[in-house]
């Protein structure tokens, strides 16, 4: 096929910030139509565009009308269950950001659309391509870390609640605070590195203690999302949770939007009976019996560079990756059934953090 006819459904921060820029180095793409409900987004798409592109307010019709080769879905979490399912319903892929959907039944009505239609759905996972990710998984593949039993993974900031009063921080249409706003991240990337076994159950707590402070935010990453005086603030900004797997193995998490404590971090800590390994804000760090010595961590370091480089570029190759699955049949290295998983675990430990006590799937 010729170049792959993207269609941009949402023009918010992370799709004008990270989409665009990321296809632009695609050579096989063309973005040929952007969608979104807010008149002011769409002028600035076409700044960014070129004014000759198409732009729509409804999903729909964009997709009836512009028949693009593959939708990028880059909407308020609530949306990205009805939207993908439409355009796998009408004949075209469908790429969305995280989270998979706010809801189980959502999540699986995204795979019973892509099973009947014939063409493929991929969800936003870019800590799997990063340099380190790769190098870390394919030792784990070749059996350099025994077997993985347990782990540890989080994301924590100190102040950065996005778009405070805004969809960010109402549940209607996020589905709920940093849980599912940061874990996704960190969560996949644990499950996604410990071989994507499945859930069995989970516990965990919830806590709101900062809707009302007006903390300056000192993350970066808070930028996204805008703020609504007076908005509605009913998610958490806190979560702790406990995940068992049908394999044995074990999994802790901690998600936090605020928390007072020294600095922000994300993280993922493995613990296997050869090796463990902390991935944490990109950098990695592997251990042993005996300790790494410092001339195995440059061996470990020039392989990793040699192999993969050391820039990340994780939402392009992400997008890159899709692009090739759907017009060089490339394997696709994730699957919906991995983001229903994922989906479980999220509502599980929200239902779990209400009585109070596990849950357990059948």
């Amino acid at each position: 096929m010729g170049k792959v006819r993207v269609a941009l459904i949402g023009f918010g921060g992370i799709c004008s910030s990270v989409h665009v820029p990321s296809y632009r180095t695609i050579p096989n793409v063309e973005i040929v139509a952007v969608c979104d409900i807010v008149p002011a987004k769409l002028e600035k798409a076409k700044q960014v565009l070129g004014h000759n592109i198409a732009t729509y307010t409804d999903y729909k019709q964009c997709i009836d009308e512009v028949k693009p080769d593959m939708v990028d879905i880059c909407t308020p979490n609530y949306m990205h269950s009805p939207i993908a399912c439409y355009a796998l319903e009408h004949g075209v892929h469908a790429f969305s950001e995280k989270p998979d959907s706010i809801s189980v039944e959502d999540v699986i009505k995204m795979r019973e659309a892509e099973l009947k239609s014939g063409k493929h759905l991929m969800v936003m996972r870019n800590n799997r391509h990063r340099p380190t990710t790769k190098y870390l998984k394919e030792m784990i593949a070749n059996g350099e870390f025994g077997e993985i039993y347990t782990g540890r993974c989080g994301w924590i900031r100190r102040r950065g609640i996005p778009g405070k009063g805004g969809w960010f921080t109402t549940k209607e249409q996020s589905g709920g605070g940093p849980l599912i706003d940061l874990g996704v991240h960190m969560l996949d990337l644990a499950v996604y590195l410990m071989g994507n076994p499945k859930v069995v159950s989970v516990s965990g707590s919830t806590y709101s203690k900062f809707a009302d402070s007006d903390d300056k935010a000192d993350s970066v990453h808070s930028n996204f999302g805008e703020a609504v005086e007076g908005g509605t603030f009913d998610v958490e900004d806190l979560a702790i949770g406990f995940i068992k797997f049908d394999n044995g193995a074990s999994l802790q998490l901690e998600f936090s939007w605020a928390s007072n404590i020294k600095q922000e971090t994300n993280f993922v800590e493995l613990r296997g009976t050869k090796k463990g390994c902390n991935w944490h804000d990109g950098k990695l760090d592997v251990f042993c019996e005996p300790k790494l010595s410092c001339i195995e961590k440059w061996k470990m370091k020039k392989d990793m560079t040699k192999k993969y480089g050391v820039i990340d570029r994780g939402h392009r190759d992400n997008l890159k990756h899709f692009i090739d699955v759907i017009t060089n049949d490339a394997d696709p290295d994730f699957t919906i059934d991995q983001g229903i998983n994922m989906i479980k675990i999220l509502c599980g430990i929200y239902e779990s953090a209400k009585p109070g006590k596990e849950v357990v799937f059948d």
